[in-house]
């Protein structure tokens, strides 16, 4: 039995990732029919979903809650630290790569009819094809390096989709915009890895060897409360960007840019609630600090009643979604951070069954906004139907709020809290700064190893922007509005 689950496993991430390298090698070999494109990325699916249902059922059969896929170590660096490619099936896992598997395959279909005749038909469903491998690699991951893998797959296949209209200015420089921000994200995540390898006695990113050797949500963390507070704090900021939570909100309704399908599956279903699944998985985590937990309560609340306010007032029915997605993703980051706060306070076993609650709460919510994000093209339709068959807009509630001060709050709604402004005025152009005096910095130590210090003639080698001289930054180009800022719709 035990070799039937290694293959199984292994044919979960195979499939769609299979899908993905046939649809790439086919592409560049021809231009193929759209029936072939769409059959098999569902055959894909449905063979990674039946990989997973074999799993869980051999797991019911056999009474295992936690089942271990191991592909062995793939870098072994010396004097002790190894990185793994290991799969994990527990309690956790199944159900989210089962809810990813079978959502990419309903918008799949849902796909092949939006998307008829489109001239990037074929990429749109390799991209596609990508996102479905890295959303089981996460949700199956058993380490921190498999973890990253899909994380990273999942990111970068986001971002091409957000900018598939590329002969539109928009799509490109708001797909930018994503980009920016999961790259802090991953480098919070990738941080995390490496201090994992540092303070776990066994050198790898093993979540058993973190988290403890039971099954979740049964496992006891491993290091010390200073341990898990640190690490805890780098995955809280990896979720934050990646679940476009606070102060990380402002890339949400850019990535609308995308097409429908893709925004059902990504920002309503799956990627957004990625950064909640990386939490639930270190879930022991947040009952060893209650600092971390309490961290985690405040900036899920916050993030929620921030997305509930701005998305009043949004114009355009992909991005009043998009908030509801993210005020419901607060929440279950909120329930994450008090179940933390509160485990270590009830009896034994009470505390471990309550992590059931945001797992349910995921799993519910990325379907119900799935079935929105589909229906909304046709309940345009309706709502403009109901509008004409009245002769006049539809009748809008009462606010109790003062008019002064529901003046300001539709103003700081409308600008979305300002945090775009605030992120490149305090954080963006900073770090720009900071790394054009370290390339002229870069510039000037390969000019003295060429032996050309001084000569502005002479190019720099190795430094100063790939081989060119380093340039000031007042002859650098400047952002303009249209780059920082994002017309209102």
């Amino acid at each position: 039995m035990n070799d039937v689950i290694y293959w199984l496993g292994v044919t979960t991430v195979a499939a769609p990732a299979a899908v993905t390298l046939l649809l790439a090698v086919v592409l560049l070999a021809a231009r193929p029919a759209e029936w072939f494109t769409h059959r098999l990325l569902q055959c894909g699916n449905v063979i990674g979903l039946a990989a997973v249902a074999g799993v869980f059922v051999l797991m019911l059969a056999g009474g295992d809650r936690d089942v271990t896929v191991n592909l062995g170590t793939w870098v072994h660096v010396p004097p002790g630290y190894h990185f793994q490619l290991e799969f994990l099936f527990d309690r956790l896992s199944v159900p989210f790569a089962a809810l990813s598997l079978l959502l990419c395959g309903v918008i799949g279909a849902f796909a092949s009819r939006y998307m008829h005749r489109e001239p990037g038909y074929h990429r749109f469903f390799m991209l596609f094809a990508l996102f479905a491998t890295g959303m089981t690699a996460a949700a199956v991951a058993g380490s921190v390096e498999t973890l990253f893998a899909g994380w990273e797959l999942v990111g970068l296949s986001s971002v091409l989709l957000v900018g598939f209209f590329h002969e539109r200015p928009a799509p490109v420089r708001n797909g930018f915009r994503v980009w920016v921000t999961y790259r802090a994200a991953d480098a919070a995540l990738l941080l995390a890895a490496v201090l994992t390898h540092l303070m776990v006695k066994e050198h790898d990113g093993d979540f058993h060897h973190l988290l403890g050797s039971g099954a979740w949500p049964y496992e006891a963390a491993t290091v010390e409360p200073w341990q898990a507070g640190v690490i805890g704090g780098l995955l809280l900021f990896a979720a934050a960007g990646k679940s476009a939570l606070l102060p990380f909100c402002g890339w949400l309704p850019r990535a609308m840019e995308g097409p429908t399908p893709s925004s059902a599956v990504f920002y309503g279903a799956l990627s957004v609630h990625l950064g909640a699944f990386l939490l639930l998985r270190v879930s022991p985590l947040f009952e060893m600090s209650a600092v971390l937990s309490a961290a985690t309560l405040a900036l899920g609340l916050s993030s929620a009643v921030f997305a509930a306010v701005v998305g009043r007032v949004q114009t355009d029915i992909k991005s009043v979604l998009s908030f509801a997605s993210l005020t419901q993703v607060g929440v279950i980051v909120g329930e994450i951070g008090l179940i933390g706060l509160t485990a270590h306070l009830l009896p034994d076993g009470w505390g471990e069954t309550l992590w059931y609650v945001p797992l349910v709460h995921l799993l519910g919510h990325a379907c119900l906004r799935t079935l929105q994000f589909v229906r909304a093209p046709s309940l345009l339709l309706d709502y403009k139907a109901v509008e004409n068959a009245i002769g006049d807009k539809l009748p809008r509630t009462a606010s109790a709020l003062p008019p002064g001060f529901r003046l300001r709050l539709y103003q700081f709604s409308l600008d979305r809290g300002h945090l775009d402004a605030l992120l490149n005025e305090y954080v963006a152009r900073p770090f720009v700064v900071v790394f054009r005096f370290l390339d002229r910095l870069e510039g000037k130590w390969a000019d003295w190893l060429n032996g050309t210090p001084g000569d502005p003639a002479t190019p720099s080698v190795g430094g100063g922007l790939a081989g060119r001289p380093t340039a000031s930054p007042s002859s650098l180009p400047h952002p303009t509005p249209a780059d920082v800022t994002e017309a209102r719709p």
